[in-house]
């Protein structure tokens, strides 16, 4: 029997069928109930659309150890308050960089609507977010799609990364170690991040506090890498250290 959950469902798939995405506030309207009873539907099992960043999309489907939409529904005030503070860094007429993650698209949705900058990015998510600033010029690098984390890995970084230096980089990260530095999760994201650190001028790790302490797989870099840590709390001891020795700013 079809609940009205499944209605629901069904009803977001068919306008999907329409879009490429769908803002959470519109999906509430189009079916007449609340924002929050769209995040339960959405939270309870699996289902073939979910919600990024305020967005409503189809399912990446992958079975890699990292699936954005299993981290769409985690501390997200945590994620908020962070993002917040760290669209405050961004100046007007500047060129951004932008990771990928479910971080990263509150970022861009606490920049001021006014506020006229370029955004540069490799993910499905944070590219759909960029595309609702009006005075955003938004930059996609191509490349080979990776949906469990919705990244294009740039096959030739010549034909576009290579030709830009963004003012300011706004990074993402599974884990963060005092020793360790950030860590992810994907290699293949690897590239872009790398690329970033070698070409932007000033480097915004972006994090919620569950990352603290963490230390995964793939290895972004030290934390001598970056300018300010950003994050919903306080860092641990060790983390605070790691930052005094290496003029890091702390944001929280």
């Amino acid at each position: 029997m079809e609940t009205r959950r499944d209605e629901r469902i069904g009803q977001l798939l068919a306008a999907l069928k329409r879009s490429d995405k769908l803002h959470l506030k519109e999906a509430a309207t189009l079916l007449g109930v609340s924002e929050m009873t769209i995040r339960r539907d959405l939270s309870a099992n699996s289902a073939p659309v979910v919600l990024l960043g305020g967005y409503i999309v189809l399912e990446p489907r992958s079975a890699s150890h990292y699936l954005l939409s299993d981290q769409k529904n985690r501390l997200v005030e945590e994620k908020r308050h962070a993002a917040k503070l760290a669209a405050g860094l961004l100046k007007a007429h500047q060129m951004a960089f932008f990771d990928c993650g479910t971080t990263t698209p509150w970022i861009i949705e606490a920049i001021a609507d006014d506020l006229p900058f370029t955004g540069v990015c490799y993910s499905l998510n944070t590219f759909l977010a960029l595309q609702e600033k009006p005075q955003c010029r938004a930059i996609l690098s191509g490349g080979e799609f990776h949906a469990s984390n919705a990244i294009f890995k740039p096959l030739n970084f010549n034909e576009t990364l290579n030709n830009l230096r963004p003012d300011i980089a706004f990074y993402s990260a599974a884990g963060v170690h005092a020793e360790q530095g950030a860590t992810c999760f994907n290699l293949e994201e690897l590239p872009v991040k790398h690329w970033a650190m070698a070409c932007a001028q000033y480097h915004v790790l972006v994090v919620d506090h569950s990352k603290f302490g963490k230390v995964r797989s793939a290895c972004m870099g030290p934390l001598s890498r970056f300018d300010v840590l950003v994050s919903d709390c306080r860092p641990d001891e060790a983390l605070e250290n790691e930052a005094k020795k290496h003029q890091l700013t702390l944001l929280y």
